[in-house]
């Protein structure tokens, strides 16, 4: 690459002339002016080849020139539990606090794409999130909600695309222009045969589903994320910090590579992917591993897949801290682990986050925990000063170490990959699985050992030490409702009509045709959930795992 350092400088200060800033003061808390960014004065280190200005190839130190001075990220806290009228007060709670994103959590039975009547959804309902079963459920779940005026993020793999179809069709009610729609659905299953097991189809079958999503929303909705691939669960199951940014990106090239194999340009489709990795608590490690994945990202997408747009070339991510290491005992010591693991995000640039409550190791968020955890970003934002620079961590020695590092490992796991065939055939002969599980047992042997030491756990503890916080209980008589609903919904709905709709998609499992138009005529003509998921297994079968030894 033959950069110029003072073109690119010049570059970068017209850019942030241009974007838009927050009305507001980005002084330091004593009163100092403080500079936008900080960076060396020539280009020794290769500077502009390895990080450039923020805004500028390869995006190490951020996709926006001026970042937060210009827009905060979005605060999203993830809520669903009970039914989706509870539910619909949690989130108009939210919003009123502060929030700027909805994010929905779904009970089990929906991420298996079972209705609350299936005898396998039986003492799950509502429990873990909201519960779905059709567009009944979904109208109320957002209702009083202008769709066109929020983002909507939607935690789904399995049975994502009817979901999906559920939300377009609340919106089309609504009489918002479907284009005009701006949100994420997660549909990442790659993800999900690696780490979080909540999958439906086989891999193959699954692919062809979101290759029909992705057509879709290229076309008929510019503005929605089709995929938000997911490092987050991968680091839940227990992957090292290398292992989740190898891994996520991997994933994300497969979804490449697919789209462009079915005639997509990726300049029409990358634009419109996302990420969602974690973040734990080896502070630096977090960082240097999100500066690494803009990077890597960039370069593969320019070099390997053609991409031109800056916009395919830009990783965009949502954030969540970790959920797996919050603790049930001492739990207040949460609110901490939190505030560090989201302080990491927004010093690695993220775009959205969550911050988990101190409580969800033991239950669904209590609003009043909800509301502690949302307070921990507001405070990041507008009391640390940390907003005011862009990638104020950047040109730290151990930083770029760590995050050279990171990319390196990265390329390694690519390599092996690809001398298995691919992602998928990986998935399928348990690699990815293997990987986590000696990662996981690696990670447990040294908190056992003490050579690891979790607060309030493996040390700081109490003999019978027992700190009671107010949880929040799902209602016994959720199950009850929810059954009562779709029973309502069959009796008052053309039986005709749906099984029509249905056989229609049966149908065209067996063809090219694109099923997403398919999937929401069904649902605006009440189909369920479970119905609509058994429409396409017919064809498509299950998947069963491979056991990994």
């Amino acid at each position: 690459m033959n950069y110029n350092f003072s073109d690119s400088e010049k570059k970068w200060k017209e850019d942030v002339k241009n974007s838009s800033q927050r009305n507001y003061s980005f002084k330091s808390a004593s009163g100092e002016d403080v500079d936008l960014l900080y960076y060396p004065e020539d280009n020794e280190n290769n500077y502009l080849d390895k990080l450039n200005f923020p805004g500028q190839f390869p995006y190490t130190r951020g996709i926006h020139p001026n970042l937060y001075r210009g827009k905060l990220w979005t605060m999203r806290q993830f809520a669903g539990f009970g039914t989706p009228a509870e539910t619909n007060q949690r989130f108009k709670h939210l919003l009123e606090q502060g929030q700027t994103g909805l994010s929905v959590a779904f009970d089990m039975p929906t991420l298996m794409g079972y209705d609350a009547d299936h005898p396998l959804s039986e003492g799950e309902v509502g429990m873990c999130g909201v519960a779905i079963s059709s567009l009944q459920d979904m109208e109320i779940l957002f209702d009083g909600i202008d769709l066109s005026q929020i983002s909507v993020s939607m935690t789904i793999n399995g049975p994502a695309v009817i979901l999906f179809a559920f939300y377009v069709a609340v919106a089309q009610n609504q009489g918002v222009d479907i284009s005009k729609l701006n949100g994420t659905l997660q549909n990442d299953i790659l993800k999900e045969f690696i780490a979080q097991k909540e999958w439906i189809y086989p891999p193959v079958e699954s692919m062809r589903i979101i290759m029909d999503m992705i057509q879709y929303c290229t076309k008929e909705m510019p503005k929605y994320n089709t995929i938000s691939v997911s490092g987050y669960h991968i680091r839940e199951a227990g992957s090292t910090a290398i292992q989740e940014l190898a891994f996520t990106l991997a994933d994300g090239f497969c979804y490449v590579e697919h789209a462009i194999k079915v005639g997509l340009d990726v300049d029409e489709f990358a634009p419109r992917l996302s990420f969602f990795f974690n973040s734990h608590l080896d502070f630096f490690e977090e960082i240097a591993k999100y500066r690494a994945a803009r990077r890597i990202w960039a370069q593969v997408m320019k070099e390997k897949y053609g991409a031109k747009s800056e916009r395919s070339l830009k990783l965009r991510f949502h954030t969540q801290t970790a959920g797996f290491s919050l603790t049930a005992q001492q739990p207040q010591n949460n609110i901490s682990r939190t505030a560090f693991q989201g302080l990491a995000a927004v010093l690695g640039g993220t775009q959205s986050l969550h911050t988990n409550s101190m409580d969800e190791t033991l239950a669904l968020p209590s609003q009043h925990a909800a509301e502690i955890a949302l307070r921990t970003q507001q405070l990041i934002a507008f009391e640390t000063g940390v907003t005011n620079v862009v990638d104020p961590l950047g040109g730290s020695w151990y930083v770029e170490e760590l995050t050279d590092k990171m990319e390196k490992e990265a390329y390694n796991y690519f390599s092996k990959i690809d001398d298995l065939g691919g992602v998928i055939p990986a998935i399928e002969m348990g690699y990815f699985q293997r990987e986590i599980a000696e990662a996981a047992s690696d990670y447990q042997r040294r908190v056992d050992s003490k050579r690891r030491i979790v607060v309030g756990v493996n040390e700081f503890s109490k003999n019978n030490e027992e700190i009671e916080i107010p949880i929040l209980e799902i209602r016994k008589e959720v199950e009850r409702e929810q059954i009562g609903g779709l029973k309502s919904l069959r009796e008052k709905r053309n039986e005709e009509t749906v099984d029509a709709k249905l056989k229609s998609i049966t149908d065209a499992c067996r063809t090219k045709d694109n099923l997403i138009p398919l999937i929401i005529d069904a649902a605006q003509s009440h189909a369920t959930l479970g119905e609509l998921v058994t429409s396409m297994k017919v064809v498509f079968g299950e998947w069963q795992e491979t056991a990994v030894v």
